[in-house]
């Protein structure tokens, strides 16, 4: 195959002979054409142009010329992995991220991209030990799920989910709620979020220590009703409440909204319900929403549209993804996220998880291969993979398996 057929990574990134057109562009339609000699201090500063052909650069169009072995090929999407993305229309936006966007080439007259992913962060959310140990079959003694926390936290984890206060008659692996908090109220420097369905759990949850909380809607009325008994219509009424509670003290606040693309029993969820629940919620308080494809069937055909009608209604920089991997599709669904400005994964260390009401749901995507994925492209995360990998040890070998991870079998054989 010829060079520009090749598949790139980042290390071989061509260079950008000619530019051919910069325009701004809007969510309804695109300006006019932008002189590029007229932008090139905007675009080596990252700042906004004064002049009336403005190169805001929180939206860019590109097409761009590469030169490719004797010959030029037009192509309008720069050949960085997660960079920009697809839209319906066939084009690409490119969201200037931090305030990097592009830097002025210093050896031809066109543009390269340089150092844009060293200034970009990602901040996980570890789920293992609640979303992730929730449905295992025995019962595992807090004390390993304190060690757990205190293991994944020492990792460089900057959120760590340590439990729901849910009724132990529902989910009785999480029934020592209490005493977890209890055991953990001396590890600093991580937040410990709670799910919690209700008032009643809001209060328990306080007593406990907890200093912020989460709440979980779902976008599919048969979910939930089997998931909290009650239809998203009363669930949102309840959770006005319990934000409200929240409020009063000054606690902050996570959404979770599920079965964004799909439902065991429903199939296919309308993106426009997704966004619905998600703005609900948004409106309500919660700083962060988390959308969660509960049962994996999610693929960049469903995942797009999805965040595309979430993202209409509420800022991307409060939505987070939450993928399970059932069909190995998390990590594709993570890095379109990326793409469409998205800076917070939910993961699960080692691949941990499940629904104790969602027929078929498997794990999480595993921490490891989220970070692995995420260092490889120049993304900052503050996690240290070994010390992570450490913390999926220590889980696997307390629940008799092998860990989930790729990224974390891989290394172990390599080592």
């Amino acid at each position: 195959m010829s060079s520009i057929e090749e598949p790139l990574c980042f290390d071989n990134v061509p260079r950008l002979s000619i530019i051919g057109r910069l325009q701004r562009c809007t969510s309804t339609a695109c300006r006019p054409r932008v002189d590029e000699t007229e932008v090139g201090n905007c675009l080596t500063e990252a700042r906004e142009c004064s002049s009336s052909n403005s190169c805001n650069l929180k939206s860019l169009l590109l097409t761009v010329m590469i030169m490719a072995g004797e010959g030029k090929q037009e192509i309008n999407f720069l050949e960085i992995p997660w960079f920009g993305y697809h839209t319906r229309m066939g084009i690409r936006q490119y969201p200037a991220r931090n305030g990097v966007a592009l830097k002025q080439n210093n050896v031809g007259a066109g543009f390269m991209l340089e150092n844009i992913l060293a200034s970009i962060f990602v901040k996980i959310v570890e789920v293992g030990p609640r979303d992730g140990l929730q449905n295992e079959n025995h019962i595992i003694p807090a004390a390993v799920k304190v060690e757990l926390i205190k293991k994944l936290a020492s990792s460089g984890l900057s959120v760590v989910e340590a439990t729901s206060f849910v009724s132990p008659k529902w989910v009785p692996q999480l029934a020592d709620a209490k005493d977890v908090m209890e055991a953990i109220h001396d590890v600093h420097g991580v937040s410990l979020p709670v799910l919690t369905p209700n008032l009643k759990g809001f209060k328990a949850a306080i007593a406990a220590g907890a200093k912020e909380i989460a709440v979980f809607a779902s976008a599919s009325e048969s979910f939930s009703k089997s998931n909290i008994n009650c239809s998203i219509d009363q669930s949102l009424t309840r959770y006005r409440e319990v934000i409200a509670a929240a409020k009063e003290l000054n606690l902050p606040v996570r959404g979770y909204v599920s079965c964004v693309v799909g439902c065991p029993t429903e199939g296919p969820i309308p993106p426009e319900k997704v966004a619905y629940v998600a703005k609900e919620l948004y409106d309500m308080g919660c700083y962060e929403i988390s959308l969660g494809d509960t049962i994996g069937l999610g693929t960049l055909g469903t995942v797009i549209p999805m965040l595309e009608a979430v993202a209409s209604l509420i800022p991307v920089d409060k939505i987070a993804v939450h993928f399970h991997d059932t069909y190995g599709q998390a990590l594709p669904n993570i890095l379109v996220a990326l793409q469409m400005g998205i800076s917070v994964v939910d993961s699960s260390v080692a691949g941990l998880g499940g629904c104790p009401y969602a027929k078929g749901a498997s794990g999480n995507v595993a921490t490891e291969d989220v970070v692995y994925m995420l260092h490889g492209l120049g993304i900052q995360t503050n996690v240290d993979l070994g010390k992570l990998m450490a913390a999926g040890d220590f889980i696997c070998k307390h629940l008799g398996r092998q860990s989930g991870s790729k990224t974390a079998s891989a290394l172990r054989k390599a080592s």
